[in-house]
């Protein structure tokens, strides 16, 4: 038997490294070497718990940890077309039959090797070339996260934006939105170092939010409109929620105008009391925002020409051998923007 090194969920906070099989592929399915590998909040997420919850016990199974995958294809099965040894390739983890990838299923990105099932080109795989570092490339999944939350936004050129956490999704969320055309946005985060990625990528302007009056900041920045009652509001025309704390709401509310939009991607981490008789009086649209229904691929040509831009999003890159670190270091607040483990010869 050929084993692979895999990271799975162990004690609370705590990866295991464990020696599994390695994958044979079957005639439909294809082998990759995994080059380089994101971490997600949730996977700190799951890390925290201490796996996955199985059922009304409370008891944990161990999963596999990873659904940030790029690498390079090593084994095609015979029945594979579009696909050859030497591919460099994106995953979209919920394409896998035995369950999402890194969340839940059986199969986990932040591994040596990763078996994709029932292979094809722009269902559950996408191939870049060998102009965009791997590392880059593993923002794929994530940035397909806040292409359809601005997608979800109907953000128009002459919108005004205001994005709060300046997080991967955050950031992504900036980049797309400047890549619409969208005139004005703004990113709003309590950590100075984040508030600087998010001007090198395209924002217009930031606000500490620990520091400034967010609502006198959207309104200098944004002009003055009025709710429904006409008390004075910032002229901001959509909020996007990227930070997943309550404060988010209480902001948005306090400072919407008439008609704005309120657009959540970020998990909230636990509820939140919101004034809803101030939700009325600004007619606040509330818009969801889950995953990537569409847009796990779309990304994938317009992140091959602003590689460089993406690039920005990387804090850390750390190799598979301390996986251990790279995993501290997510599930430090503060600590990191965006953690990508690589392994090997990363290029």
């Amino acid at each position: 038997m050929t084993t692979m090194k895999s990271a799975l969920t162990g004690a609370q906070n705590h990866i295991a490294m464990v020696d599994v099989e390695r994958p044979v592929p079957g005639p439909k399915d294809m082998l990759m070497k995994i080059r380089a590998c994101g971490i997600c909040g949730t996977d700190t997420f799951f890390l925290h718990l201490g796996g996955m919850p199985t059922g009304a016990d409370g008891s944990m199974r161990s999963i596999p940890l990873g659904h940030e995958p790029a690498g390079e294809v090593v084994e095609v099965g015979a029945e594979v077309t579009g696909l050859k040894v030497g591919d460099r390739v994106v995953v979209n983890p919920q394409g896998a039959l035995s369950g999402i990838i890194g969340c839940g299923g059986e199969l986990g990105g932040m591994s040596e090797y990763l078996l994709i099932e029932d292979a094809e080109v722009g269902k559950s795989v996408a191939v870049f070339p060998d102009t965009v570092p791997f590392d880059v490339a593993a923002l794929n999944e994530p940035m397909a996260v806040a292409r359809h939350c601005v997608n979800r936004s109907e953000a128009k050129p002459g919108d005004k934006v205001v994005v709060f956490g300046a997080g991967p999704i955050g950031l992504g969320a900036t980049i797309w939105l400047k890549l619409r055309g969208v005139k004005h946005v703004v990113v709003a985060d309590v950590i100075p170092e984040r508030l600087e990625t998010a001007l090198a990528v395209g924002a217009d302007a930031v606000i500490n939010s620990a520091e400034e009056d967010v609502t006198a900041r959207l309104t200098e920045l944004h002009g003055e409109a009025a709710n429904a009652l006409g008390q004075p509001r910032a002229g901001t025309d959509i909020y996007i929620d990227a930070a997943g704390v309550a404060a988010v709401f209480n902001a948005t509310v306090d400072a919407a105008k008439w008609g704005a939009k309120l657009v959540m991607v970020a998990v909230q981490k636990k509820g939140a009391d919101i004034d809803l008789g101030g939700m009325l009086r600004s007619e606040l649209t509330l818009i969801a925002s889950q995953g990537y229904p569409t847009e796990i691929f779309e990304v994938t040509p317009e992140i091959v020409e602003h590689h460089e831009r993406f690039a920005k999003l990387i804090s850390h890159r750390v190799p598979f051998r301390e996986a251990d670190r790279a995993f501290g270091l997510a599930m430090t607040p503060g600590a990191a923007e965006k953690v990508v483990v690589t392994f090997g010869d990363e290029g």
